[in-house]
């Protein structure tokens, strides 16, 4: 039995439904067209798009820069030495002046004055230490002269004494014969006399024993005066022996004579130190009456003819602008790459041109340690905040020929990192 299909379905072979899908495919075949031709744009633009933001991102990975930059430069103050009057100003404001140049000039006329007196001080004391000079040498000699002469004296005088001990002893020997003498002499008178009386002797007998009673007591009194002599001798002589070892005590000072002569002409030579001293400060101080530059760059002052200036009292700043450099101030993210050496560019706001230079240093510490006041964190009112490092980029060469970048303008630096 032949199956029946159903009412309402027709069998897939039938020529109605080949003819709708036929239809359908051809409806069909400009989207599927359309899709291609847009898949094959869209695919290159992804690409594109994705190569962009790459080297977009590697633009933007090789460099960091930051708004936070000023020029900066030492500023060299100039003040004088010396205190005195201001007779002369050699410079305008905002004045260009090398190295050297004298900008303001003091009276000099009190330090000439100093310099005058200083050289005469100077000469006094080497004439006077020529002088001691040439006295130690004498004294030695005449010390070492005195010393020799004084043994001798007391060796003399000792000798002498010798000598006039045995003269007395021998007066002392003429007194006591004398004195025997003269004892058997006014024995014999006597006896001549009792014979006399009695008629035994001759009057000439008794008168010559008379005379030789006379004699030997002239012999006893010149006997005796000889020993005073010869006494008075010994005393003289010992009394020579003393001043003789009292001049060779004296004498034996001598070392220390000479040594004191050679003290003063030390102290000589150091006093003609100290006053040589003093005229090399009084002559400088004459040519601190010339104050100058101490750098070439360009002069702000405040100084006018008439002033009395003390010493480091300022008086001019030298702002040597070929020194000028470039202070960033980067956020401590932006260090991670960072090294000395990397090139850098810096957009000068004032000029609106472009300078190179290289970074030199990174700051030991951030900003904030170096202030006045640095922020606490143990407090308890802690936030975090990210701390900028000052980095110092130093020009190239021939960058600020003209002058133009000046201390404190604003730049935005660029350091390369690749």
């Amino acid at each position: 039995m032949a199956t029946q299909p159903h009412p309402g379905v027709e069998k897939p072979n039938s020529p109605s439904v080949t003819d709708d899908k036929n239809e359908i495919s051809r409806r069909d075949t400009p989207r599927r067209s359309r899709f291609k031709f847009r898949r094959i744009y869209l695919i290159p633009l992804a690409l594109l798009l994705i190569l962009g933001a790459v080297l977009l991102w590697l633009y933007f990975a090789s460099y960091e820069s930051t708004d936070d930059g000023q020029v900066d430069v030492h500023l060299y103050p100039v003040s004088p030495r010396i205190s005195g009057y201001v007779i002369k100003v050699n410079v305008d404001d905002n004045q260009w002046v090398q190295q050297g140049t004298v900008l303001v000039e003091v009276d000099p006329k009190d330090y000439e004055v100093a310099v005058a007196k200083a050289r005469a001080d100077l000469a006094n004391a080497e004439a006077t230490a020529k002088s001691l000079n040439i006295t130690v040498p004498i004294t030695s000699v005449n010390t070492s002269s005195q010393l020799k002469s004084a043994a001798s004296d007391v060796s003399n005088t000792t000798a002498g004494i010798v000598t006039a001990e045995k003269q007395l002893a021998a007066a002392h020997a003429q007194v006591d014969q004398a004195e025997a003498n003269d004892v058997k002499a006014q024995d014999d008178l006597k006896r001549y006399k009792r014979l006399v009386d009695k008629q035994n002797v001759s009057e000439q007998t008794y008168d010559q024993a008379l005379a030789a009673a006379k004699a030997s007591t002239a012999s006893v009194a010149a006997a005796r005066a000889n020993e005073d002599a010869a006494e008075q001798a010994v005393q003289q002589a010992k009394d020579r022996l003393t001043q003789a070892e009292a001049n060779r005590s004296a004498a034996q000072t001598g070392p220390q004579q000479v040594a004191s002569s050679n003290a003063r002409a030390l102290a000589a030579v150091a006093d003609v130190q100290q006053k040589r001293a003093n005229l090399e400060q009084a002559e400088l101080n004459l040519q601190y009456t010339k104050i100058v530059a101490p750098v070439s760059g360009q002069v702000n002052k405040s100084v006018v003819v008439g002033l009395n200036v003390q010493p480091g009292q300022q008086l001019l700043t030298v702002v040597p602008l070929d020194e000028v450099w470039i202070t960033a101030n980067f956020k401590e993210t932006q260090l991670r790459h960072m090294k000395v050496g990397q090139k850098a560019k810096i957009d000068v706001d004032s000029t609106g041109t472009t300078v190179r230079g290289h970074v030199d240093s990174i700051s030991g510490a951030t900003g904030p340690t170096f202030s006045l006041f640095p922020p606490e964190n143990a407090t308890g009112n802690y936030v975090k905040i990210v701390q900028r490092v000052p980095v110092k980029i130093v020009l190239e060469p021939g960058e600020n020929k003209d002058h133009r970048l000046r201390p404190g303008m604003n730049v935005v630096p660029k350091v390369e990192l690749r």
